[in-house]
């Protein structure tokens, strides 16, 4: 292969279709209401939507693996409320607190993991269950400590409340936190034998067991760290909306899933990247952000994120059917057609 067909093959790629589609959906909200494409306004948007950004990222490893994770929102709403209780009801220091949510959200991750690869139950299974079990769990702690699920915790230090709404000229400092992720992902995913274990376990996990590859725990480890970031989100939302409550993240299933198969990653695992997830997460945002600005009611706002949910299995999917179809048919021993 030639360096010219090289550079287009990498010019085609799928990450580079999305960076296509952000730039026509700037454009196309921009001729809409053009107070869309002030600097402050477009950047500003991503603390509208830095839950999908920041959990779809770590949701790629699981779907790597082979596995499913619908309880990443659950976790979100448990993370939130028990930051605010251990700062509120046991004198935490907010940071400690914090981190003893985020904590509490990669506990969440390694036991459903654990129930994922070492009971052989089904992902979707066991992540509808924790979605379930962590809704519950949030809810009734929060009834628990005689709080009331509308109004939840406030009352946080100015310092904690600031961070999240902190702007570096046009750009928020939520920008900057998922660019960081982001970096973070990348070099694990890509760039460590963790990662490539990863993509191993999805490709053919019986032969990364033979090849002594502890499978199980990789799986695990998976759905841990989309707890971390399920975690990480909880305490974001905490800090920028002012409130701890049960009930964030429970919208968030519908976007997170289809930033991550929209990205690239089959739904069958064994292939994803964190560039392709982290350019459809900013592509269904502004979509998201942009309908909202040009006067769509935000309660219809999840019907074309599941359009392009299906879109983006359909295309897959015929991407890998199609040459297919179109192959010589070898000739029969007869000099027929088959």
């Amino acid at each position: 292969m030639t360096g010219k067909q090289e550079s287009m093959k990498k010019f085609f790629r799928w990450e580079m279709f999305l960076v296509v589609l952000l730039l026509l959906e700037v454009l196309v909200f921009g001729a809409i209401n053009p107070r869309f494409l002030r600097p402050r306004i477009l950047l500003g948007s991503i603390n509208d939507f830095i839950p999908i950004c920041i959990i779809s990222l770590f949701v790629t490893f699981v779907l790597i693996t082979g596995g499913m994770d619908i309880q990443a929102g659950s976790i979100v709403g448990l993370a939130s409320i028990l930051a605010g209780i251990l700062f509120e009801y046991f004198h935490f220091n907010i940071w400690i607190a914090s981190f003893c949510a985020i904590l509490a959200g990669m506990s969440c991750g390694l036991f459903s993991g654990f129930l994922v690869a070492y009971t052989g139950v089904p992902p979707m299974v066991v992540t509808l269950g924790g979605s379930f079990l962590y809704a519950g769990t949030a809810i009734t702690i929060t009834k628990m400590a005689g709080i009331e699920s509308h109004k939840g915790i406030s009352g946080f230090p100015q310092l904690f409340t600031a961070f999240t709404n902190f702007y570096i000229g046009p750009v928020p400092f939520q920008a900057l936190i998922f660019l960081a992720l982001i970096i973070v992902s990348f070099f694990l995913l890509h760039r460590t034998k963790y990662g490539r274990y990863v993509f191993l376990c999805g490709i053919n996990r019986s032969a990364a067991a033979y090849s002594g590859i502890n499978t199980r725990l990789v799986i695990m480890s998976a759905y841990g760290l989309s707890g971390i970031g399920a975690g990480i989100v909880g305490i974001i939302l905490t800090s920028y909306l002012g409130t701890a409550k049960a009930d964030f993240g429970k919208e968030l299933t519908l976007p997170i899933i289809t930033a991550v198969v929209l990205g690239g990653t089959s739904i069958l695992g064994g292939r994803g990247s964190i560039a392709g997830t982290a350019l459809a997460a900013l592509v269904i945002g502004i979509m998201r952000f942009g309908l909202s600005m040009s006067g769509l009611n935000t309660q219809y706002l999840d019907i074309p994120v599941g359009i392009m949910l299906i879109l983006a299995v359909g295309m897959r999917g015929a991407a890998g059917v199609l040459p297919g179809l179109f192959k010589r048919r070898a000739p029969a021993p007869g000099g027929g057609p088959l």
